[in-house]
Order: structure tokens, then sequence, then C-alpha cells
């Protein structure tokens, strides 16, 4: 089995085909929306798939630390996550072509008016352990 993960995008994926911002939908589509998801994670819990999947606040900063005695910096000029990711979900799956069949699956989720959002999903495979090099 490997892990891979979905993520969910404001902006920055090219432009899904139902591209209605969700903060222009219905209190009524947006809840269809999250009891798609819902019931998505469902399926996969019963075929032991599902590892987890959280929607994101639109609210977070960036923080580095600025070398030690100084507080650290916030914020600064560039895309943050809070503007670009809006959620994602983990998957184990034996194979990266069902990754694709049930991100794809996932994409069809609906949005406005009661259609098929047919948004991007960025999947990522997770890192395996590194292998160690020896001479």
């Amino acid at each position: 089995m490997a892990k891979y993960l979905f993520l969910k995008h404001y902006r920055g994926a090219p432009a899904a085909v139902n591209n209605v911002p969700m903060d222009q939908w219905t209190p009524q589509e947006v809840d269809d929306h999250i009891q798609y998801m819902n019931d998505f994670a469902a399926r996969l819990q019963t075929t032991g798939e599902f590892v987890d999947s959280q929607a994101l606040s639109s609210e977070g900063t960036f923080v580095r630390s600025d070398g030690e005695g100084k507080p650290p910096v916030t914020d600064g000029p560039f895309a943050e996550t809070k503007d670009l990711i809006a959620g994602w979900m983990v998957v184990d799956v034996e194979t990266y072509e069902r990754a694709l069949e049930l991100a794809g699956e996932l994409s069809a989720a609906p949005g406005a008016g009661g259609r098929p959002i047919h948004e991007w999903l960025e999947v990522r495979p997770f890192m395996g352990v590194p292998t160690t090099v020896t001479e």
C-alpha cells in the first residue's frame, strides 16, 4: 500500500469546469458538497483506503525564525497556503492508478447548481523511507 495526498486548491490549478467560487454557492450547495466528501470518505473507510481528510480555514500565517533572541517573522511577499490550499484527503491504496481513479471521482463533487465541479486535484505520493547508501 502507498499513501497519496489529494490537495484541493483555491487557486493556482487550472480552472475547474464548474468554476463558481464556494463563497458564491447557496448554503444547500455547500451542504451537498460537504455531504459528497463525507460519503466518499465513508466509502473509502469500508475498503481500508481512507486515512484522513480536512477542510482548511482561509486563515493562516507563514512564520520563520529571524535569529536567536528576535521575534519570529510572519507573512511575506508570497502566495500563502491560506490562499491556495482548501483542504486535503490522504488515501492508502495499492497502486498509483487507484489513486488517480479516486482523485478523478473526488473531482466530481457537486458545486454551484448541484453540477459536478470537475476541479483539478493535485495527487502527491508520500515519500518512502529514505534509502541508505553504503560503499
